[in-house]
Order: C-alpha cells, then structure tokens, then sequence
C-alpha cells in the first residue's frame, strides 16, 4: 500500500464512524466501485440544501474571513 494511502487511513482512524462511513464511500467511489447505495437525505438536510442553494442564487457567499473562521474552529489544533 502506498505510503500517502497509509497516512490517510490513519488520519480517518480517529474520526467518528460517520465521517469513516463517508471518507469510505468516496473512496469506493473514486476506484470505480458503483456498487455504493446512495447516501438518504433527511428532510431537514434537503431543507438546508434548497436554502443554500436559494442563497447562492441570490449571489450570497460567505467572505474569505468566514469561511477561514469556520475551518478555524473545526479542524483541530496541531
């Protein structure tokens, strides 16, 4: 196994079974396995995705700032 390769699973290790699921779901999907089932959206997901895209149609975009202030705060320190 390659060594990057390596370094990612270790890196998705320590996340919630969750995230594993959807790192894993797109790495199926990257080397050609079609046979992943499409993730279900729940109704207050689908909610929050026509408000967002109602809002990029009005031309609202967060600012270099807020975008750089939410990935602040999720990433974690190193």
């Amino acid at each position: 196994m390659a060594k990057l390769l390596e370094q990612a699973l270790e890196a998705v290790r320590v996340l919630s079974p969750n995230e594993q699921d959807d790192i894993a779901r797109v790495m199926l999907q990257l080397a050609g396995n079609e046979d992943t089932a499409p993730v279900e959206i729940a109704p207050d997901e689908r909610k929050a995705i026509d408000k967002s895209k109602a809002a990029a149609a009005r031309g609202e975009f967060a600012s270099d700032e807020q975008v750089q202030a939410v990935w602040a705060h999720a990433l974690p320190s190193r």
